[in-house]
């Protein structure tokens, strides 16, 4: 089939750069996540609070390979993944990411968690935007959405302090 219009984003715009390191402000900023991370990952889907939203839990081995698989889906443009880390060590405490970006329609889907001892700070209200102002200035991205159970009161909050209004619910999705 031929397509009549071209992508929003070229294709390339993601994997012939590098990976950008993202101010979010004075305490933190979004960097590529490395193999230092795979406790932090191990720790984060053992939070009940989290396994609530997304079900998983991973042991280090399984960490290492989620690490890489969100490093890949930025060389293969299908998503971008950053840790939130401390300034004062580079010690990560939670994840942002597009879980998906669409080059032809110029859209993507993000996706976050925060630890537990830096829940409540205003970090992932913070990084969102921060991901967002990326998405649409530099890549070039035309919507970006927002997509969490309406149940999760936390998530609800970052949302509407990062800016996202409420356009829908998607009556027949599981929390």
């Amino acid at each position: 089939m031929t397509r009549l219009l071209d992508s929003v984003v070229a294709p390339g715009s993601l994997s012939r750069v590098p990976q950008p390191i993202l101010e979010v402000d004075d305490r933190c900023f979004l960097r590529p996540w490395t193999l230092d991370d795979v406790a932090v990952v191990v720790d984060a889907y053992s939070d009940p609070e989290i396994q609530r939203w997304i079900p998983y839990s991973f042991d280090s081995a399984e960490a290492e390979l989620v690490i890489g698989r969100w490093t890949e889906t930025w060389r293969n443009e299908t998503g971008a993944c950053w840790a939130i880390a401390r300034r004062s060590d580079n010690c990560a405490f939670g994840r942002f990411a597009f879980q998906s970006i669409d080059f032809v329609d110029g859209s993507a889907e993000i996706a976050y968690w925060v630890l537990a001892q830096s829940r409540g700070e205003g970090y992932a209200p913070l990084a969102t935007r921060a991901i967002c102002e990326w998405a649409f200035g530099e890549l070039g991205l035309h919507r970006v959405e927002l997509i969490h159970s309406v149940h999760n009161v936390a998530s609800c909050r970052v949302a509407t302090k990062a800016g996202f209004h409420l356009e829908g619910t998607l009556k027949s999705e599981s929390l």
